[in-house]
């Protein structure tokens, strides 16, 4: 045998004596399903534990994360969106082979599309024009997500070629043709010019909510002002004789929290050593041990407070805002176009975006205000219906800003309940729609029930 053969073999080895070891327990926690995690320490390896269990629309309700030399032992108490334990056999072994597999990366099914990044200033109609002139290049929007917060904007939009369902990165004009548009569009008047940004790259498997965190991110969000009476709870201070960082978060519990929290520190270059994670009711309270890659803590007050600052930015850049619109209905050519010309004609403020095209069915939620970021007024949304067309499109019922929590848990179900079942055609809403808000309305949570 060669030396290099030797050597490979060797390789391998270590990579299969280093892939993480799962055990999931159903017997210890009475309220929680426990996923233990040992692993080799390797850069990301929390992060990707973390994103995965939150894509598998998994409630981290207490979690402990210690780190001894070089290996890690995670702890992950979880339950699905109603709270109980983890049942199905099925998705308990693909969990583990999941985790157990090195390297864990999750595609989301974006092979053979064309990627656009943009992040800007948010202004009324902003999505709308940018839909508009992809449309009128011939780019059929495939998936996209698009976040707003302290007056910025982050998107990641897959096309294809409307023509004939190919990527379009392969047409450099017509790259820069796109581009040179969506640049023009995303130019601010109030100074911040410098600060728009577009990329055009080639599918793959980017996960869509960890880049548009690493987006705004980049786009310094964090910078605005924060309103302090609704802001996150943050403090970081030094540990000396350890010679870590304590950073201790106080917020309202929620879906994601910790993916989100993990994945800025991440892109921070902070290592987390130990973690605490627990719930109280409806209150969380995170405690991480960190140091930066460097291997020193946060040595001044301006590095400490720009990872406060961070921080808040990462938790409230979820929070969700307005009225939820739901549209699901056959796809066709500019139909994403005209849906968001009708919301901006109506003067109507697109604060978040999921839109989704899955077997010629188009899936569009946004959640919506006024041009001065207050609920709508109900008589707007039975325009809107009218406007674009009751019979052809369902629009779900609307939620005020106080149901938003039952309303973000409802959607986790319907995306798991959409990996179960085909969509069939026509227009089909996946919710409990009128039955939900029925109930909303007799508990006075909502103002009107059309």
């Amino acid at each position: 045998m060669e030396l290099s053969d030797c050597s490979n073999e060797y390789e391998k080895l270590v990579v299969r004596m280093n892939m993480p070891r799962v055990v999931i327990d159903n017997g210890v926690c009475p309220t929680s399903t426990v996923v233990k995690i040992d692993s080799a320490r390797s850069p990301g390896i929390l992060l990707e534990s973390v994103q995965l269990l939150t894509d598998m629309n998994l409630w981290i309700k207490k979690a402990y994360i210690s780190s001894d030399g070089k290996w890690n032992m995670d702890v992950f108490h979880v339950s699905d969106l109603n709270g109980n334990k983890l049942t199905d056999e099925n998705l308990i072994r693909y969990i583990e082979k999941s985790i157990e597999t090195s390297h864990y990366c999750k595609s989301e099914g974006y092979t053979g599309l064309t990627a656009l990044e943009l992040t800007g200033t948010d202004r009324v109609g902003l999505l709308s024009e940018v839909f508009a002139v992809l449309a009128d290049l011939h780019c059929d929007v495939v998936e996209a997500k698009a976040w707003t917060h302290n007056g910025r904007i982050a998107s990641m939009i897959y096309v294809r070629d409307g023509s004939s369902g190919t990527p379009i990165d392969g047409d450099s004009d017509r790259v820069q043709r796109i581009e040179g548009q969506l640049h023009n569009l995303l130019k601010a008047d109030d100074g911040y010019q410098n600060d728009t940004r577009t990329c055009v790259t080639y599918g793959g498997n980017t996960h869509m909510e960890r880049r548009l965190h690493q987006r705004m991110f980049m786009d310094r969000d964090y910078e605005r002002k924060f309103d302090s009476e609704t802001s996150p709870v943050v403090s970081v201070q030094n540990l000396e004789k350890r010679g870590y960082s304590v950073v201790n978060l106080q917020c309202k519990d929620r879906l994601k929290l910790l993916f989100d929290v993990v994945c800025t520190l991440t892109d921070m270059a902070y290592i987390v050593f130990h973690a605490a994670i627990r719930t109280v009711g409806e209150t969380a309270f995170l405690e991480f041990y960190v140091r930066h890659s460097d291997g020193n803590p946060v040595n001044s007050e301006p590095e400490r407070q720009r990872l406060i600052q961070c921080l808040q930015a990462a938790i409230e850049r979820r929070t969700v805002k307005g009225v939820r619109l739901e549209l699901c209905t056959t796809d066709r050519p500019g139909l994403l176009a005209e849906v968001t010309r009708v919301l901006r004609e109506n003067g109507l403020n697109i604060a978040r975006a999921k839109i989704s095209t899955k077997e010629g069915i188009a899936r569009n939620v946004f959640y919506v205000t006024d041009a001065n970021g207050n609920l709508i007024d109900p008589e707007i949304i039975k325009s809107i219906r009218e406007k674009i067309g009751i019979d052809d499109i369902s629009v779900k019922e609307s939620f005020p800003l106080s149901c938003r929590e039952a309303v973000e848990k409802e959607e986790q179900k319907q995306e798991q309940q959409h990996y179960q079942a085909r969509i069939g055609g026509g227009a089909v809403l996946l919710s409990l729609g009128s039955l939900v808000m029925r109930n909303l309305y007799q508990l006075g949570l909502v103002k009107s029930y059309f």
